[in-house]
């Protein structure tokens, strides 16, 4: 059973929206979003990142002193003050698309549909909201003391789940019948489109298929923003804040069936073939894969437990041999397989997180990013890995396992700036609660 709400989000003012949303605080420095925020009075950036605001800490460690908190509250003060954002006028659901160009497919768009609600921190205590990777302190505090100084839960945590049929219909049907309250472009290039779900017998439809038909959700994107309104929640339940509907037992949540997530791989360079000359290097290479190649033309992975590798301007296709494919869900993985078959082994980095001779490589920068930096000679040889798909990483949730760093690259990412969830609105409620008070708050 998953526990999902509607909500009164804050929200931008329609006409400003373009001008307002902003990429999530964590994928661009302090440094990128002052340039941005700098020639714009009402980007998101003033409030996610208010450190912009304070020269001392552009380039200093989260988390900051109060002061720079302090600061991205009052500046979300103003922004409601002036009307940059807006309280929504009900508790509703938000169905959400995002479309963009495909990185390397000219004239195809990714497109990805999901709903924008609240989700129970009770559920992600007891494990119903299954997670994959590790979390670091600094940043749970930097986003726990976001959350305390505004008063609100400002990014949005993108869970997956497994398709169910009877709420792709319902979602398709409201797109076509309803005018989206939202559509504009974003900085980043990515279109946005909002629909409101308003009426309270599809929002109890919608609640009712989470809680029979979906047992459980994965956080695809987002693990240090959930990990921080837990924690704050434990802190202020252990201060004696018991009332169990209360806004901070909730956070603000995206759910998107598996099958329309674009995930991307997240590649691997090393500067140095650790005392290897290049031949015999791909000679010892043979012991774990099959070896085509080389050749000019990209090898890009079709398939899991393939490996691009390009070497002295060239490219190879490496295929690890059956006897190395592991059954576990981590062991398994390309990420795992390239760490525990070349990378420790051969050049010895046997610590990918601290180890300064490996640079990692989102799949959106592309094998052109990969071959440039070979041939600079900043980079000895690059692994162009296969995406890890949808079923792999709800495997090792389900094992309770965590996965290798730099595993996937989601697209496109959710935003900061469009949806906030305050924890100071009112009690949050089952919307057959409402229904049966007669209380209209939709």
């Amino acid at each position: 059973m998953t526990v999902i709400r509607p909500f009164r989000a804050i929200l931008p003012q329609p006409a400003l929206a373009s001008r307002v949303v902003a990429r999530p605080y964590d994928v661009l420095s302090a440094h990128e979003a002052e340039a941005i925020a700098r020639e714009n009075a009402d980007s998101f950036y003033h409030i996610s990142k208010p450190e912009i605001h304070f020269p001392q800490y552009m380039d200093a460690h989260t988390p900051f002193p109060d002061e720079v908190y302090e600061a991205g509250a009052q500046r979300l003060r103003d922004f409601l003050q002036r009307g940059v954002f807006i309280n929504d006028t009900g508790i509703h659901y938000y169905i959400y698309t995002q479309r963009m160009p495909h990185p390397f497919l000219t004239g195809k768009l990714i497109e990805q549909t999901g709903l924008v609600c609240l989700s129970a921190l009770s559920d992600y205590e007891a494990g119903i909201i299954k997670k994959h990777e590790l979390t670091r302190p600094d940043k749970e505090r930097d986003r726990i003391q976001h959350i305390r100084f505004t008063r609100a839960q400002t990014g949005n945590v993108f869970l997956a789940h497994r398709p169910v049929p009877i709420l792709h219909a319902l979602i398709e049907k409201w797109k076509s019948t309803h005018e989206p309250a939202y559509h504009f472009n974003g900085e980043d290039g990515v279109e946005h489109v909002v629909w409101k779900v308003d009426h309270l017998t599809a929002i109890a439809q919608i609640t009712r298929i989470f809680e029979h038909q979906v047992p459980c959700t994965y956080i695809a994107d987002g693990h240090h923003r959930a990990a921080s309104a837990a924690l704050l929640r434990k802190e202020w339940m252990q201060e004696g804040n018991d009332n169990p509907a209360a806004p901070y037992h909730f956070f603000l949540t995206t759910l998107f069936p598996a099958d329309q997530l674009f995930i991307m791989e997240y590649n691997r360079l090393v500067k140095d073939l650790n005392g290897y000359d290049p031949e015999a290097f791909v000679e010892a290479l043979k012991t774990s894969f099959e070896i085509s190649g080389p050749q000019d033309n990209v090898f890009r992975p079709g398939a899991p437990h393939q490996i691009g590798m390009y070497l002295q301007q060239r490219w190879y296709g490496l295929t690890v041999k059956p006897e190395y494919i592991s059954d576990d869900a981590v062991e398994s993985l390309d990420v795992s397989l390239l760490q525990n078959l070349i990378l420790a082994p051969l050049l010895g980095i046997m610590n990918p997180r601290t180890d300064e001779r490996i640079v990692f490589a989102g799949g959106v920068r592309g094998p052109g990013y990969l071959e440039n930096c070979v041939n600079s000679g900043e980079m000895a040889v690059a692994f162009l890995l296969h995406p890890v798909t949808p079923e792999q990483l709800f495997a090792v949730a389900d094992q309770g396992k965590m996965m290798p760093p730099k595993s996937t690259w989601f697209e496109p990412k959710l935003p900061d700036g469009l949806f906030i969830h305050s924890l100071e609105q009112a009690d949050i409620v089952h919307p057959i609660e409402w229904f049966a008070s007669e209380k209209s708050q939709f």
